[in-house]
């Protein structure tokens, strides 16, 4: 079990197309976007090179990014870090007591990440989510 680094910063958007063109004007960077059904989400990742900004955008109302921006604002939504084994880190938190919002890792963006998240309660407000890179 490891910790590769930061995976990405999230920030919750109500437009991720609009929050490209305004990133992309600071940053001077492209992004591709791209729809994530597992997660309702539509998400831009911008890539500094040691980290990424991932511009997220809910698809419904019901999603839990839309709810966010509903009852928040747009602004950091979460902290990505990168993991050698999701499922193994999972089950060391859980034997610490951490709550994970998933009972078992959740395979997103056509199969070539495997995530997690540890819920806000256990960790000062802050939402943390494990990232596993699939080699394809």
């Amino acid at each position: 079990m490891k910790v590769l680094g930061i995976h990405h910063i999230a920030v919750a958007v109500r437009d991720v197309e609009q929050a490209v063109k305004r990133f992309r004007e600071v940053l001077g960077i492209e992004a591709e976007i791209e729809e994530v059904p597992e997660e309702n989400v539509k998400v831009a990742m911008l890539n500094l090179g040691n980290a990424r900004i991932e511009l997220v955008q809910g698809l419904s109302p019901d999603s839990p990014v839309s709810k966010f921006v509903e009852k928040r604002g747009e602004g950091i939504h979460h902290i990505a870090i990168a993991v050698d084994n999701v499922e193994e880190f999972c089950r060391e938190l859980s034997s610490k007591g951490f709550k994970l919002v998933y009972p078992q890792p959740k395979s997103v963006a056509k199969g070539r990440r495997r995530i997690n998240f540890v819920h806000p309660k256990d960790l000062h407000g802050v939402l943390l989510e494990l990232v596993e890179e699939v080699s394809g």
